[in-house]
């Protein structure tokens, strides 16, 4: 089995002040089928990572398990130095994190507005003024703010996911999770989202984009990661990661996208 491309530890929350998320040593099983094999990966805060590879690979999955949506069996995962564990730190935890599906996940029977407010009224306790005060400012920061009052189905496709965006971030992130924002669109509508996407980075939020958007990896990643077979095959800087690829695996997928 090739071993991941990073190995630390973590020793106390003090030490990881400029670390986002950590995860050591984490394998994940679907029954027999191992996803995720030995997963070592630190994200510093602001880093933006872009995370590549085959359908299959576990790229899905590994962000699915830094908030809790899929449930590890071994290894730990520290995210803003708390370790993953327990209910209360599961809750804690999901709070910072900020997460979007490649399908938008929208509350049809909401407006935009309705849908960007819930998460704060609910989960924050942000009174309605609020709420509604955060929601304009974030639909406004993904350039949406005119659609407010709209229903998600009278809406693009493009448009819909960003006011996904804009409800993640309605609850202040620590760590924004994309899990391939742009597989479900349109082609003509990848681009506003990933502009959105753009903006975000240029503001300093810490990232983990999963995508086959190479040219987004290019001039947007601190750092590209390549998954296969439930692995960290290779992890790199955009230039060296595309110019000059380590690995046999890493090569022939990028072959195949070229």
């Amino acid at each position: 089995m090739t071993p991941s491309v990073e190995n630390v530890r973590v020793t106390s929350r003090n030490e990881d002040a400029d670390v986002a998320v950590r995860m050591e040593g984490v394998d994940k099983w679907y029954d027999t089928f191992q996803a995720l094999k030995d997963i070592n990966l630190t994200v510093a805060s602001g880093e933006r990572i872009v995370i590549c590879g085959p359908s299959g690979s576990g790229k899905s999955t590994l962000i699915r398990c830094i908030n809790q949506l899929e449930v590890i069996q071994k290894g730990r995962i520290f995210v803003d130095g708390i370790e993953l564990s327990g209910r209360r730190n599961i809750a804690e935890i999901r709070h910072e994190v900020g997460m979007v599906f490649q399908q938008f996940n929208l509350f049809p029977h909401m407006t935009v507005l309705e849908n960007c407010m819930l998460a704060p009224m609910k989960v924050r306790r942000a009174s309605r003024a609020e709420a509604e005060t955060t929601a304009r400012r974030y639909l406004e920061r993904v350039h949406i703010p005119e659609q407010a009052d709209k229903y998600p189905a009278q809406l693009s496709g493009g448009q819909q996911q960003r006011v996904a965006i804009a409800r993640a971030l309605c609850m202040n992130p620590k760590v924004m999770l994309f899990d391939e924002p742009t597989s479900a669109l349109d082609p003509e509508m990848v681009k506003e989202v990933l502009d959105t996407m753009i903006d975000l980075a240029n503001e300093g939020m810490t990232m983990l984009v999963v995508t086959h958007e190479m040219n987004f990896a290019r001039s947007v990643a601190n750092r590209v990661i390549f998954m296969d077979r439930g692995e960290i095959v290779e992890a790199a800087p955009p230039e060296e990661f595309f110019n000059n690829p380590k690995h046999e695996r890493t090569r022939a997928f990028l072959g195949q996208i070229s």
